[in-house]
């Protein structure tokens, strides 16, 4: 291997490492608490260094936030493949999302970066965010979902799917946010999880059209 190549590959690989280490502190700290001086010194590198990496924070908190919603999306790919029900999508969405939350930190890692970099999201317009290629792939599945309800007569017609997905938004991030301030080994517990069913689960009947069964909206059936 040339010199160039290994100079290369360091690169690289130094790169990856101050990404991780502010990964964990975001995970540890909350993320309005990190600074780059912060990964800095946990990644023992100079802050100067740092930057020559990444010229602010905010490219770097957006950069970690497109690598977990990368995970999210490959998640979900039987929903972006359009093989399922409105409402059996709504219920794969809502399991996988348990599931990845349970499972990884990724969810975490999405709406507390998110949060960050964008202090109105998900209040203002979905069209008028500056918003990562995999999250905008995560917003437009949540809309084409409540879209296909819509169209299969389980969802009110009426029903502003852009603003739907944005209230479906609010719902996670509120529910993450509050599990952050927790201990570590009960960020997860049966608790958090039980709590975002039935948030979910309200927030689902309240789409409902008028004079359908509300049964089929249950979220812990198959």
């Amino acid at each position: 291997m040339g010199i160039s190549e290994r100079r290369e590959r360091e690169k690289i690989e130094r790169r990856k490492s101050i990404l991780k280490c502010a990964r964990e502190l975001i995970l540890a700290q909350g993320v309005e608490r990190v600074s780059m001086e912060d990964i800095a010194r946990k990644a023992e590198l100079s802050k100067a260094t740092v930057y020559l990496y990444f010229s602010g924070k905010e490219i770097l908190f957006n950069e970690i936030c497109e690598d977990a919603a990368r995970v999210f999306v490959e998640h979900f790919r039987p929903i972006l493949e359009g093989s399922l029900t409105g409402i059996a999508a709504l219920k794969y969405f809502w399991r996988g999302y348990v599931e990845l939350f349970g499972s990884s930190d990724e969810m975490i890692i999405i709406f507390q970066v998110r949060n960050f970099i964008y202090p109105g999201l998900p209040i203002i317009s979905l069209e008028e965010q500056n918003k990562s290629s995999h999250v905008d792939i995560i917003l437009d599945t949540i809309k084409t979902i409540i879209d296909q309800c819509k169209a299969e007569g389980i969802f009110d017609p009426q029903l502003d799917s852009a603003q739907a997905t944005r209230l479906f938004l609010s719902m996670f991030s509120v529910i993450v946010e509050n599990a952050v301030r927790m201990p570590p080994e009960a960020k997860k517990s049966p608790i958090i999880i039980k709590e975002m069913a039935n948030a979910f689960q309200i927030i689902l009947r309240g789409f409902a059209k008028e004079g359908i069964d509300r049964s089929c909206l249950n979220i812990s059936d198959g």
